[in-house]
């Protein structure tokens, strides 16, 4: 008990701290209280994921179940499935950029599927023999979020197919890229 105490502890230091030095307290408050995410702490280049009771207490059911306990949200039922907006799209947990829309393609499966990682080092394969399949399941690398799946009937250039839970990701749209601290994506889209 007294270690979760601690954590927790750690944790808000920790978000105190990134707060104060970025200056932008109110605004990152702000979108915490009407949005179903984390705000991303990031120190030394490496996104700090809080304590399973804060994630709990962050994200709705179903972004726990899917992230947490390796759920699966329904097809053609889910936010960003039919998404055509330009941005990225972040773990909801750590922040970490994982996808963008120009990597987006329309796959008919109802979840939205990317032929590519945004940033290859934050999307981890690990082998899933769940339902007696063996099947590449997709993870993020700080978060250890699940993602969902990677197949190989994906269209070129790379052939691949992420298909992706959208109660795993938070979508950054191209105009608030700045705003949310991922300007250095701005230049994959050409305006």
């Amino acid at each position: 008990m007294i270690t979760k105490y601690i954590s927790i502890f750690i944790i808000a230091g920790v978000l105190f701290f990134s707060l104060a030095c970025t200056g932008t307290k109110d605004k990152m408050t702000q979108a915490t209280e009407t949005e179903s995410f984390i705000t991303p702490v990031i120190v030394d280049g490496e996104y700090i994921v809080p304590d399973k009771a804060i994630i709990r207490e962050r994200l709705t059911p179903l972004q726990y179940n899917v992230t947490q306990e390796n759920g699966t949200e329904r097809a053609f039922a889910n936010e960003y499935w039919d998404n055509k907006e330009p941005g990225i799209y972040v773990d909801i947990v750590s922040g970490e950029p994982l996808f963008s829309s120009p990597d987006k393609f329309k796959s008919g499966t109802g979840w939205p599927s990317f032929t590519r990682p945004l940033e290859p080092g934050h999307v981890v394969n690990k082998i899933d023999a769940s339902f007696g399949m063996i099947r590449t399941e997709v993870r993020s690398f700080y978060g250890d979020s699940h993602l969902g799946h990677v197949f190989d009937d994906g269209p070129l250039p790379t052939g691949l197919r992420y298909c992706i839970n959208s109660a795993s990701l938070r979508f950054i749209p191209l105009d608030k890229l700045e705003q949310a601290g991922y300007g250095q994506y701005r230049s994959l889209f050409n305006e």
